[in-house]
C-alpha cells in the first residue's frame, strides 16, 4: 500500500486514539490527505494546536456527525481509506442515555457503510471493543451490533467494492476513558476505590492500536475480525503501581462491568486463524480466504481468550513503566510535532 498516494478519514478523530493516529500517519506515512472527521468544534481547535494545517498540508479538518449521513457523503468524496473511530463509549452513560448511544453507535455505523459504498473508498476499518463479547452493557450491545454490520456489509459492495474489517481489542493506557486519571486523582486521598481485587483486564498502548489497525489496513481481505495479542493486567496491580502508599476501599463490581474481559469465544475459535501476534476471526464462510487454507496450527476447541486465563501479564513495575510512558497527548506540553 502506498500510503502518500491515498486520502485517509479518520471519524472521532479528535479523541485518543485519533490523536495517535494522526501523529503516527503524519511522521511515518504521509498521505495525501489526512481529514479528521469529529462533531467538536473546541476539540478541533485544541487539535490544531498540536497538528496546524500551516505545517502539515496534508491534514484536513471536518466538523460532522456520524448520525448526520448527508455530511458523510460530502466528507467521503475522494477518500480512499476510513478508520471509524467514533462512538459514545462510557458505560454508564449508555446505561442513562441508551437512544443517543444507539443513534450514535449502531445507526452512526450504518451511515458510515452506506457512505463509504456509495462514495467508492475503498477500505474501512472499524474499532470494537471486548465489551462487544458477550456484552453485559448497552454499550457493548451496541458495539456488538456495529460489528456485524460491518461485517455484513460486503453483501452490499459486490465482488470489487469496499472492504469491512473489524479490529477488536482491550483497555487503552493513555486514553481519555482509563481509569489511570481516577486513580491518580484519588491519590492524594489516601484512599483508591476498587471494584474487585480479582478483577482483571487485556492492556495495551496506543501506539501498539494505531499499529495494529494500519496493518489491518493493509492486509485485510473483508468481512474478518482482527484481534492482537495483548497482556492483561490486574486492577489492584494498577492501583499499587500508580499509589502504592494508599490502601484499597472495595467498592464492588458496577452494573453492566465484568469481573474479566474476553477478547475470543469458544464460538468464534472454529473460524480463527492465529499469526504471531494477533489472531483473525473470518466471518465470511463462502470467501476463499488463504488464511483459512494455511498451515498454521488450529486453536484448540476449548480456547477461550479470557483476560484472566491470558498467559501474558504485567506486573506492577512494567504498568508503572507503561503509566509514565503513555500519557495523553494533550498532557505533554513540550509535545510539538515537527
Amino acid at each position: 500500500m502506498i500510503w502518500k498516494d491515498l486520502s485517509v478519514l479518520i471519524t472521532g478523530g479528535t479523541g485518543s486514539f485519533g490523536k495517535k493516529f494522526t501523529e503516527i500517519m503524519l511522521e511515518r506515512y504521509q498521505p495525501r490527505r489526512l481529514i479528521i472527521f469529529s462533531r467538536d468544534e473546541l476539540k478541533q481547535h485544541e487539535m490544531r494546536q498540536i497538528f496546524p494545517e500551516d505545517k502539515n498540508t496534508a491534514i484536513r479538518y471536518f466538523i460532522g456527525d456520524v448520525r448526520d449521513k448527508d455530511r458523510l457523503y460530502r466528507a467521503f468524496n475522494d477518500v480512499d481509506i476510513v478508520v471509524h473511530a467514533a462512538a459514545l463509549k462510557q458505560v454508564p452513560t449508555a446505561e442513562y442515555n441508551p437512544l443517543e448511544v444507539i443513534k450514535t453507535n449502531i445507526l452512526g455505523a450504518s451511515n458510515v457503510i452506506d457512505a463509504a459504498i456509495d462514495c467508492g473508498v475503498k477500505r474501512v476499518v472499524a474499532l470494537s471493543s471486548d465489551k462487544a463479547v458477550s456484552p453485559v452493557n448497552l454499550y457493548g450491545a451496541t458495539k456488538l451490533c456495529a460489528d456485524k454490520l460491518f461485517i455484513a456489509a460486503k453483501a452490499y459492495t459486490g465482488a470489487n467494492g469496499t472492504r469491512f474489517s473489524v479490529v477488536r481489542y482491550g483497555n487503552v493506557i493513555g486514553s481519555r476513558g482509563s481509569v489511570i486519571p481516577l486513580f491518580k486523582e484519588k491519590r492524594s486521598t489516601g484512599i483508591l476505590p476498587i471494584t474487585d481485587l480479582r478483577m482483571t483486564r487485556f492492556w495495551l498502548t496506543l501506539d501498539k492500536a494505531v499499529g495494529l489497525v494500519i496493518k489491518c489496513l493493509e492486509i485485510m481481505q473483508g468481512s474478518e475480525i482482527f484481534v492482537p495479542k495483548i497482556p492483561s493486567m490486574r486492577i489492584v496491580d494498577l492501583a499499587n503501581a500508580i499509589a502504592p502508599e494508599c490502601r484499597h476501599e472495595i467498592i464492588g463490581i458496577r452494573p453492566g462491568e465484568k469481573l474479566h474481559e474476553v477478547l475470543l469465544t469458544e464460538d468464534e475459535i472454529h473460524n480463527t486463524v492465529e499469526f504471531d501476534d494477533y489472531y483473525v476471526v473470518q466471518m465470511d464462510s463462502n470467501q476463499n480466504n488463504n488464511r483459512m487454507n494455511s498451515k498454521r496450527e488450529k486453536l484448540d476447541e476449548n480456547f477461550k481468550y479470557s483476560s484472566d486465563t491470558n498467559d501474558w501479564w504485567l506486573g506492577t513495575s512494567e504498568l508503572l513503566d507503561l503509566v509514565l510512558l503513555n500519557e495523553p497527548i494533550e498532557s505533554k506540553e513540550e509535545f510539538v510535532f515537527s
